[in-house]
C-alpha cells in the first residue's frame, strides 16, 4: 500500500511541478516586450507620425550640423516639396494599382456564366462595403484623439 501512495504521490508531485514550470514559461514567452532605439525613440520597424519624425530630425540636423534659421527654413522647403512628390507618386500608384484590381475582377466576370454575374455583382458589392467598413475603422482608430 505505502508504495502505490509513494508512486502516486510521485507522479503527483512531477506532474503539478510541471504544470507549475509550463505556466511560467507560457507567462515569460508571452510578456510583451517594448523596443526602442538607444535614443529613446520607437523601433525602426514601427510606424512614427511623420510630423514627430520630421521634428526629430530638424532638431537633430540643427543639433549636429548647427544650422541656422535660414538653413532650417530650407531643409523645411525641400521636406515640404518632397512630402508633396511622394502623395502624388502614393496616388499614381494607388489608382494603377486599382485599375489592375479592377481590370482583374473584369476578366473574372467575364468568364461566368451570365446566371452567375449578378449573384457575383452582388458578391463584389458586399465585399466592397465590408472592405470600406474596415477603413473606415482603421482610420478612426489611428486618427489622433483631441
Amino acid at each position: 500500500m505505502a508504495t502505490k501512495f509513494s508512486a502516486f504521490f510521485s507522479l503527483l508531485v512531477v506532474f503539478l511541478s510541471g504544470a507549475v514550470v509550463g505556466a511560467l514559461a507560457h507567462r515569460l514567452y508571452m510578456v510583451n516586450t517594448v523596443y526602442t532605439t538607444g535614443n529613446g525613440g520607437p523601433a525602426p520597424w514601427r510606424k512614427t507620425d511623420p510630423e514627430e519624425a520630421r521634428k526629430r530630425i530638424v532638431a537633430d540636423l540643427k543639433a549636429k550640423i548647427h544650422l541656422d534659421d535660414q538653413e532650417v527654413a530650407g531643409l523645411n522647403s525641400v521636406m515640404d516639396e518632397s512630402r508633396e512628390d511622394f502623395h502624388k507618386m502614393r496616388d499614381r500608384m494607388n489608382a494603377e494599382v486599382r485599375s489592375l484590381h479592377d481590370e482583374q475582377w473584369q476578366k473574372f466576370r467575364a468568364m461566368l456564366r451570365p446566371d452567375q454575374q449578378p449573384l457575383y455583382d452582388q458578391w463584389r458589392t458586399e465585399r466592397d462595403n465590408e472592405m470600406r467598413k474596415r477603413r473606415e475603422q482603421q482610420q478612426q482608430k489611428s486618427a489622433p484623439r483631441p
